[in-house]
This record gives structure tokens, sequence and C-alpha cells, in this order.
């Protein structure tokens, strides 16, 4: 592989003779070879729209000189439209600030600036990483920036919708079940009768509690430590670049993103995004309990519970002939695992602000980004593959209420607690219905005590 030679503040390196990137970001290469993970697209897009405003809040503020500013913002917007993915080599287990990372996007918006500008990767004199691209800035409120504004767009751009989406078809299966009485259960035993369509309203409404804690968490969400440099003091930045660079970067994203009230806490924590995690987890946890419930609804099809009816998507074994198995309830299962899982690895970053500086930022992000993006992509083929599918086998429902002791329930008011706990002793003993062995007891007007509907 052909070279060439970069340099920065401890010499000299051998970069690949085509890497926009520099010595600073080969270092960073050679010092964390761990995963073989790189921070996500999200991300990156998020560090070059911060650049980019920095370029031209510094242009406007005399930071910068003109040409090279715009030369900066160009090659930023580059950056975030993602035509420089390939330069972006760091690993996410590096440097806790993200330094290596923000110096990776610091080189190679300079050597793309120097190419537009006409001169050769490396011109260090003409754009440099530092005093050009980096100017009013430091990586420790720059990674936090990029870290808050690319979780804040993911959700609002990706998740939101997609849970609307959900939201709305379990809502509409809840509208079309509600003419189908069924048996209730708790603690895995029968309990007393429900309507379908208020299952399903139920699990709507958990969806929908998720992206009320979502709206909840935005605002803090979209405070930005950009502005605070190093330790929050704002050291080397002009006292209206925050201002100014936040309101651009509103505008590009569309996001309510302010400067953060108080730069020592936006730097020193990351309570924001454990928070944000938090919801995230909630939503996951909502989403477990209802893809649980529809693969236990749907068992059988001849020996299980057998309500519902879901949509074959696949053969289900590989011995097992005719065998379709809940696959789309699993997989949403498992997203919720992992983010769950995330969670408690973002709950572990947060404790992580030592001082004057969180130190587990790319792991934040790396976390953080793959939950919206799970629980995104989970919500959509979810929806589309299973609840948009889903039918009631009202037949099956109507054998087993009919068949529940729980009926009982309904005569308690007019025969006592004990009375009735006889009768459905009785009934279980003799495999009968409740409704049969009352007939025989003589209890009167068993058709207006024992309607199905009225219990629900």
């Amino acid at each position: 592989m052909s070279t060439r030679i970069e340099k920065d503040s401890m010499g000299e390196m051998r970069v690949p003779e085509d890497a926009l990137y520099g010595a600073t970001t080969q270092r960073a290469v050679e010092n964390f070879p761990i995963s073989g993970r790189r921070l996500p697209r999200p991300f990156i897009r998020a560090l070059g729209l911060i650049k980019e405003a920095a370029a031209r809040t510094n242009k406007e503020l005399g930071g910068v000189d003109g040409e090279i500013a715009d030369a900066v913002a160009k090659a930023a917007q580059e950056v975030a439209a993602g035509d420089h993915d390939a330069h972006f080599p760091v690993d996410v287990y590096q440097t806790g600030s993200g330094t290596s990372t923000n110096m990776n996007g610091n080189e190679v918006i300079a050597n793309r600036a120097c190419q537009i500008l006409g001169h050769a990767i490396g011109s260090r004199d003409v754009v440099h990483p530092n005093d050009h691209v980096n100017c009013s800035q430091s990586s420790n409120d720059v990674i936090p920036t990029a870290l808050h504004v690319s979780v804040a767009e993911e959700i609002q751009v990706r998740l939101r919708p997609e849970l609307e989406a959900l939201e709305r078809a379990l809502s509409d299966k809840a509208r079309a079940f509600d003419h189908v009485l069924k048996i209730g259960r708790t603690h895995l035993q029968d309990a007393t009768p429900i309507r379908l369509g208020q299952v399903f309203s139920g699990y709507a409404a958990q969806v929908e509690r998720g992206i009320d804690r979502l709206d909840a968490v935005m605002g803090r969400l979209c405070e930005l430590a950009l502005g605070g440099t190093a330790v929050g003091t704002g050291i080397n930045c002009p006292p209206t670049f925050a201002a100014k660079a936040i309101a651009l970067l509103a505008d590009r994203t569309g996001l309510p993103l302010r400067e953060a009230e108080n730069h020592f806490e936006a730097q020193a924590a990351q309570d924001a995004i454990v928070e944000t995690s938090g919801a995230l987890k909630t939503i996951a946890v909502s989403l477990y309990r209802i893809a649980n419930d529809i693969r236990f609804l749907g068992s059988g099809p001849r020996c299980g519970v057998g309500e519902i009816v879901v949509p074959a998507t696949q053969p289900g074994s590989s011995i097992m002939p005719g065998k379709v198995n809940p696959v789309m309830s699993e997989m949403l299962m498992q997203v919720a695992m992992r983010v769950i899982g995330n969670d408690a690895a973002v709950t572990a970053g947060g404790v992580s602000g030592v001082f004057e500086l969180n130190v587990s930022l790319p792991l934040l992000a790396d976390a953080m980004l793959e939950s919206v993006a799970l629980l995104a992509n989970g919500c959509a083929v979810y929806r589309e593959k299973c609840v948009d599918g889903i039918e009631a086998d009202e037949e099956r429902c109507a054998q087993l209420i009919e068949t529940s002791l729980m009926l009982g329930t309904a005569l308690v008011p007019h025969v006592g607690y004990d009375e009735a706990a006889s009768i459905a002793k009785q009934a279980h003993k003799e495999r009968k219905t409740v409704r049969q062995v009352a007939e025989e007891r003589g209890i009167k007007n068993l058709d207006e005590r024992l309607d199905l509907r009225s219990m629900t």
C-alpha cells in the first residue's frame, strides 16, 4: 500500500496515500484496534453539521478567513452527507472524550478543504485542522454536542414516526376486534372476560406512552455543550459563537436546539443521555411485553391458546413439516433485550463523568444510536409483517370463554362468593361449564347474569 507522510504536534506518521485523514487519526487507528466498529453514520453526520456551522460562524465573527471558512464549510457539508465515510476509520473504543474522532473530522475536512482550494492534501499552512477547522471548539464540547444532535435527530426522524405508525396499527386492531369476547388471564390463569379490542387498546396505549416519554426528554437532549470548549469556561471561544453556531444547527436539523444553560453540567455529566436511554429502555420493555403476548395469544395452531392468527412469514422448523413459528415476535423481543443491555452500558457510561468531563462519550454514542436504530427498524418490520396481518379466531375465543370457570365471578353478587366458588369447583371436577352447574342448582336469569359482553 502506497503511503504519504503527514505531521501533527507529535511528529511524522505514514498514512495511506489516498486517505483524507492525517497523522493524529493514523495514531488512533494504530492505538485502538479493538472492535472493528466505527461510530455510526448519524454521529458522523452530526459532526459534519457542527463543523459546517462552526466554519460559517467563525467567518462571520472573523475567526477564520472567508475563503478558508467557505472551503471548510463545503468540506464539512460533504462529511455530513456521507461522502467521506470511508475516511473515518477510528474504533468506537478509543479515548473517552472522542478526541480521536474529533481530530479525524478536523483532518478530513482540512485536507478536503485544501483540495477545494486547489492545494495538495496535507497543506497545513493553507488549511490547518486545529487552527481553522477546530477554531472556537474543543473535542470536549464538540463530541457531546454531536452525541446529543445525532441521538435527537434519529429519534425525531426515524424512531418517533415508526412508533406512531405502530400505535396506529394497534389502535386499528383494537377497533376491529372490539366485538370479540375472550377470556382474560392473570398469573397465567383464567380470569374474567375481556374484549380482544380492549387488549389491543392496552398495547396501543403502551406505545403512545413511549412516545410521550421521548417527547418529555427531548428538551434536555436538545441542550448542547458547544461553546464550553475545554472545561466549560469557553476559553478561546468568542462569547456569541455558541448561540450563532447552534442557531445554524437548529436550522439544518429542524430540532429545537439551544445552548446549554450550564456548560459545566453539559460537559461533566451526560444525564440527559442517561435519561433518554431510560425512555428507550421503557419502550423496549413495552415492546417485549406486546410481542410476547401476541406470541402466546397466537400459539398453537391446535394445542395452544390460538385466540389470534398471526401471519406466517417463513417455515418454522428444519425437521417438523408445516410448523410456523412466531418469528416476528421473537425478533422484536431480541431487539428489546439488546436495548435493555445498551441501557446498562449507557448507565455505566453516565457515571463516568470525572471532574470536568465525561470520558465514555464514544461508547454512549454507539450504544444510543444502536438502540434508536434497532427500535425504529424493529417497529417497522413488526408492524408490516405481523401486526397489520393479525386476525381474530372468534370461534376459538368463544369456545375458551364459555368453558372458563371464572364466569362464576358474575354470580357472586347474586349467590355470594362461597356458593359461586362451589359452583366453579363442581364444574371443574365434573368437566362441565359454570352455566351448566348453575342451571342444575336452579339459579334463575342465567342469560342475564352470565351475559359475557356486560362483564367487559
